[in-house]
């Protein structure tokens, strides 16, 4: 059987990714939202076990680790610096950390409780090879992407850094997990905290993080047509047991 491989030009862009120090500070605010997030959505189901997917340099699952989400964390990610920084976290409930080539998650059918995908699909160029690889190994599975597809999103296709190959919309990701046979059991649209604007834009960016917060709460949609959030998903299998019967107690 042929396999499916990362393109090259991908793999390169994401293996010396995180070996850069002067947005550190970035990312860990960025993880604050994240970590938030994951909790809104997933604490009243089961999470013991979780794995992050694509875990970049670990920001995130220090967070969750940090904040008592969760007793055993493992982690998988494409890029080499990544998987380093992580391990030179020392995350206590770290128990595994490993470089994995992208699509075939290196675990058991049905080993963790949660599986994380935070800011990844976006990346990815075969998506729902990794949703499905997510559904195999968790009995559930979180997604947050940023929400791009709206007014201010170029004509073409030009690449960059930052790796964005899919742009979504709040339908177009929930159709996504849904084609994947996945049962969407909650979905939210976040925006940014106000300290991520302040740290980028200074004095002007607690201006600006109003206006769009104000009008996702007023007008939501007319709010993502013309500015980029995130979503949020928590899904499962619709082969997976009934809903309510092994949600964890409040």
């Amino acid at each position: 059987m042929k396999t499916v491989d990362v393109d090259p030009r991908l793999q390169h862009n994401y293996d010396a990714y995180y070996q850069e120090d002067d947005i550190s500070e970035w990312r860990t605010l960025g993880a604050i939202d994240k970590a938030d997030n994951i909790r809104n959505l997933c604490s009243a189901y089961p999470h013991s076990t979780v794995l992050e997917i694509g875990a970049g340099e670990g920001s995130v699952l220090q967070r969750l680790a940090d904040t008592g989400f969760g007793q055993s964390h493992y982690a998988l990610d494409i890029s080499a610096s990544g998987v380093e920084r992580i391990r030179g976290r020392r995350i206590a409930s770290l128990v595994e950390c490993r470089q994995f080539d992208g699509y075939t998650v290196p675990y058991a059918d049905g080993a963790f409780d949660l599986a994380i995908l935070s800011h990844v699909i976006e990346h990815v160029e075969h998506p729902r090879l990794l949703i499905n690889e997510a559904a195999r190994v968790a009995r559930y599975v979180y997604i947050e992407v940023p929400l791009e597809h709206n007014r201010r999103l170029a004509r073409d296709f030009v690449w960059d850094s930052v790796g964005h190959i899919n742009f979504y919309t709040a339908q177009t990701i929930r159709l996504l997990v849904q084609s994947c046979g996945q049962e969407v059991l909650a979905q939210l649209q976040t925006h940014p905290s106000r300290r991520q604007y302040q740290y980028r834009l200074g004095s002007k960016g607690r201006a600006i993080h109003l206006l769009k917060d104000l009008t996702l709460r007023t007008a939501p949609s007319l709010a993502q047509s013309l500015w980029t959030y995130h979503s949020s998903l928590l899904v499962r299998s619709r082969r997976a047991t009934p809903p309510g019967s092994d949600r964890a107690a409040p």
